[in-house]
């Protein structure tokens, strides 16, 4: 493994799914432009959410678990990026956000879609509209093993490429969209609560 020893170390203390998300909550969100390895994380102390995936997806890859990712597709909005996992064979999620709401879910749900369903109702843009449409298959991050995904300092782009050009599911019909009811007022601010201004979308 390409981890040193005092990576190492700091990964032993995330020895469950639910400490990796506190570790997650607890550093900054990277407003940045770029997308930095799982090194990158531990050493600067914060993360956006395809970098917080990573980091998950390699803790719970070091506890036992596969390291999988998927990738939401958003309209009007920014795609999203989680870390599942697989227990007593239901899925669960760990996740950073700017947004308060768009991280962990508990390992009970049956399948990948009804997972990401729980996502719908808290996946708002700036306007309170509902902004999720498509999800991919899970993706074993092993197959980047050869561009050392964990610890490189090269930019994570070709991940992010990989994502762009694999199948995604669709989650709803173009006629529901227009049904769609915005979020309540207090649940967007709830939803925004904390958020950085500056790394969140502008919708048109």
């Amino acid at each position: 493994m390409e981890w040193t020893k005092i990576e190492k170390k700091f990964f032993i203390s995330l020895n469950s799914p639910s400490k990796i998300q506190d570790y997650l909550d607890a550093i900054d969100y990277d407003v940045r432009e770029g997308s930095s390895s799982p090194r990158y994380v531990i050493n600067e102390g914060k993360a956006n959410c395809f970098e917080g995936a990573l980091l998950a997806a390699a803790a719970l890859e070091n506890i036992g678990y596969k390291p999988l990712i998927i990738d939401m597709i958003a309209h009007n909005d920014d795609d999203h990026v989680i870390a599942v996992y697989k227990k007593n064979n239901r899925w669960g999620a760990l996740g950073k956000s700017n947004t308060t709401v768009l991280k962990y879910r508990e390992p009970v749900y049956n399948n990948i879609r009804e997972l990401i369903m729980s996502y719908f109702d808290f996946y708002l843009n700036i306007n309170g509209e509902k902004t999720l449409r498509e999800y991919s298959s899970p993706v074993n991050l092993k197959i980047f093993d050869n561009r050392k995904w964990r610890t490189t300092s090269e930019d994570l782009e070709f991940i992010s490429d990989y994502l762009y050009k694999i199948k995604h599911h669709k989650i709803i019909k173009k006629s529901m969209i227009k049904h769609l009811r915005k979020a309540d007022p207090l649940l967007l601010e709830a939803t925004l609560l904390g958020s950085l201004k500056e790394g969140l979308y502008k919708p048109e």
